[in-house]
């Protein structure tokens, strides 16, 4: 049925607004936004699209920089889920967290047991800014008790993205396969000068020595890469040092 006739006279057909949006004749639709919105029934596949999965991705992109803009200087700490509490590695780790507080740094760490949680202990116990970056995995690890601003991630990449543009370096104790993925993906974004002024720390002559010497007498060797990129990053087993390296260059 038509609306009532308009000013000149002819009927004026039927209209739907719709929002910024007017539907007239054969395109009116039945029932209203909130209703279709509301409505639990259909089909419920398109959670599982990639458009979908593009506004999860932004969305937590927006969560981590909504939650990290305000950090302070910051240097982000690897190392390995597995290493034991009270482990030399452990309280390396509770120290270095604690020296980097000292000299004015938040650290941010995956959030996890092991060396994640030693350098978190050691922020804290300094009544320093700890954070913890989660992910999420098959296998349930929760963020570590010492972690005062969390955020898990559902993405790898994203969570990659925090740690690298809300730390001014990176410290990497000995680690597994998520280490060298951070470690490598650092070492690379340094080389091809996607990010500058940023040093890189490894923590454990005796553990890193042999992927040091694979890298120079085998990597470079064969021209993989060029004698320069073994600059870019400093190996130690000193505490103190480790610190000294990985701040320098940040301080104003």
């Amino acid at each position: 049925m038509g609306m009532p006739d308009g000013p000149d006279g002819a009927e004026r057909p039927e209209e739907q607004r719709l929002g910024p949006v007017i539907r007239r004749r054969g395109q009116v639709q039945a029932g209203t936004t909130d209703q279709r919105l509301l409505d639990t029934e259909g089909d419920s596949e398109w959670v599982h699209t990639d458009p979908w999965r593009v506004m999860r991705i932004q969305s937590e992109f927006v969560e981590g920089f909504g939650a990290l803009a305000e950090l302070p200087s910051a240097i982000s700490v690897f190392g390995s889920a597995r290493t034991p509490a009270g482990s030399a590695e452990y309280e390396a780790g509770i120290r270095i967290g604690g020296a980097l507080v000292d000299a004015g740094f938040a650290v941010i760490t995956g959030g996890g047991p092991g060396a994640m949680e030693a350098a978190n202990r050691g922020a804290r116990e300094a009544q320093g800014v700890s954070v913890g970056l989660g992910i999420e995995l098959p296998f349930e690890q929760g963020l570590n008790p010492h972690v005062d601003i969390g955020v898990n991630f559902r993405y790898f990449f994203v969570r990659k993205t925090m740690f690298v543009k809300y730390a001014q370096g990176f410290v990497v104790l000995p680690g597994g396969l998520g280490t060298l993925d951070e470690l490598f993906e650092a070492l690379t974004l340094v080389q091809t000068r996607k990010v500058t002024r940023f040093p890189i720390v490894l923590f454990g002559t005796a553990y890193w020595g042999g992927l040091v010497e694979w890298l120079r007498g085998t990597v470079v060797a064969q021209g993989k890469a060029s004698e320069r990129d073994l600059l870019l990053f400093h190996v130690t087993d000193d505490v103190e040092e480790a610190v000294a390296l990985v701040t320098k260059e940040t301080r104003n």
